[in-house]
């Protein structure tokens, strides 16, 4: 059976890169790409073979609801294509990235235990297993975060330290909260009890979740920590915070938990479209202001996660489609940002747009890169960010919420506003740079030419055909929670 091993191989190979681990980082280099490439390749296999089906393993031979299960539905295959993908290229853009900052194979050990937690956390089907995984991604996270050693980087490494445990005290509160009242972890004998007690208990449990997992998206008002922890951490382990953990361990969770547990009460809904319009908006304001280009990008992620936000709080089957598509869309783009973030900063030895100026002639892939990038996340197409917004919006109109509609477009233009001031002072500015500090390597390229291909080619989710192979699967698991409990349950 694949699931198991989709948790066992970057668990392993975080083992394996201590036990051999040197003064050097070789050995742990290839085996981080070894494994993300075996990863890569395993996810998009169970992907393509799962189909619209449903796999469930059953670890030690215990059966539902005695024992705990790995599930692997379209929802999760599809999280797990974007997880890997998104480690792939991190993998490949650390090689330099890191041996700029040391040699160091702790930065190797702890990028597969964030893997392994987040994978752990997107197969489980068992809450509290849930809760085991994401503190291993987090533990992994705030290391990774404070990597650079620099007062900055343990400043925001302590702080995501703080708000993280804020937040896993809650969530491990409401899941007491949901043991004694249904005597069962496994999230679908959840499901078909927690409708036969009072809705007050169903509330308050949602409630809490609300606030543990909102943490955990970085949605406003429950942002604090994002913009320091995202800018200070290593460029490559910036875009895996921002590409997949805040959706791994906040937005995932939160679409498992209130559409295929609860059943997607109203009031919760409301709370999303409510959060969302207000994230999209006040993030991209906080953007525009800033001039430290990774600081820029962190606001946006609260911005764009406000986006998937709004489409989940519709609830219709087509913004759900939207909020799915603009989750993967943003782990792309925002991923490129970042990775271009870092080279600027590797190049240079700045992420200040003010210091910089034309890079098109010593950074031409990075300045490409960024430019598709940019156009992506600013909904200009023909670039993927276009499409996911455009289907949101779309969506808005016909449930009859005009006024999430002008939210949803007027957060894009300002965007792209954001974006022409980045393009305009930070890679094609009047001030010519004849030389760079260092050389950006040709791993750190590939990664970033890879992501900005993506950027075009998964334009065509949008098509009719392959809209229906690929995501309308995905769109059923969230909407239809009968169908889910059915399969989970062995019926």
């Amino acid at each position: 059976m694949i699931l198991p091993l989709l948790i066992i191989v970057p668990l392993l190979t975080a083992f394996l890169i201590t036990f051999i681990g040197g003064k050097k980082d070789t050995a742990a280099v290839i085996l981080t790409l070894f494994a993300v490439t075996i990863l890569l390749c395993m996810s998009l296999y169970s992907f393509i073979i799962t189909g619209a089906q449903t796999q469930t393993y059953q670890m030690s031979a215990w059966a539902i609801p005695y024992g705990i299960s790995l599930v692997l539905d379209p929802l999760s295959g599809f999280m797990m294509v974007m997880i890997a993908i998104i480690s792939f290229t991190s993998a490949l853009f650390s090689i330099q990235y890191i041996r700029h900052l040391q040699q160091d194979w702790k930065y190797y050990a702890l990028f597969m235990l964030l893997l392994t937690g987040m994978n752990g956390v997107v197969m489980t089907g068992d809450i509290f297993n849930l809760f085991v995984f994401m503190e291993i991604a987090l533990f992994a996270a705030f290391g990774l975060v404070a990597f650079g050693g620099k007062a900055e980087e343990y400043e925001a490494a302590f702080k995501y330290a703080v708000m993280g445990s804020v937040s896993s005290t809650i969530i491990l509160f409401g899941i007491a909260v949901i043991y004694s009242a249904t005597s069962s972890l496994t999230m679908s004998v959840i499901a078909q009890r927690l409708p036969l007690l009072d809705q007050k208990m169903v509330l308050w449990v949602g409630g809490l979740f609300m606030a543990g997992f909102g943490l955990k998206t970085a949605a406003m008002p429950f942002h604090a920590w994002l913009p320091d922890a995202h800018s200070s951490a290593p460029a490559p382990i910036s875009s895996m915070l921002s590409g997949v953990l805040i959706k791994a361990l906040g937005v995932y969770v939160l679409i498992r938990f209130f559409f295929n547990v609860l059943g997607a009460p109203r009031l919760f809904l409301t709370l999303f479209l409510v959060l969302g319009s207000i994230s999209i908006l006040v993030g991209v304001f906080l953007a525009i202001g800033q001039w430290d280009m990774k600081r820029l990008l962190a606001y946006h992620s609260i911005s764009q996660i406000g986006y998937i936000l709004l489409g989940l709080g519709l609830a219709s089957p087509l913004a759900i489609f939207g909020a799915v598509f603009h989750m993967f869309n943003h782990a792309l783009f925002k991923s490129l940002l970042f990775y271009n973030a870092g080279s600027v900063e590797l190049a240079l030895g700045t992420r200040n747009l003010k210091h910089l100026g034309n890079l098109s002639r010593i950074l031409p892939v990075t300045s490409g890169t960024s430019m598709i990038a940019s156009l992506s996340i600013s909904g200009i197409p023909p670039f993927n960010g276009f499409f996911s917004k455009l289907v949101i919006i779309i969506a808005a109109i016909k449930t009859g919420h005009p006024v999430y509609a002008l939210v949803a477009v007027v957060g894009s233009l300002l965007t792209l506003a954001s974006f022409m001031k980045v393009q305009r002072y930070g890679f094609h500015g009047e001030k010519i740079i004849e030389k760079t500090v260092n050389k950006v390597g040709w791993s750190m390229n590939l990664a970033m030419i890879c992501l900005a291909v993506l950027c075009l080619v998964t334009s065509a989710l949008i098509i009719p055909g392959i809209r229906e192979a690929i995501m309308d699967p995905v769109v059923n698991v969230i909407t239809q929670k009968s169908q889910y409990l059915h399969v989970v349950m062995g019926r």
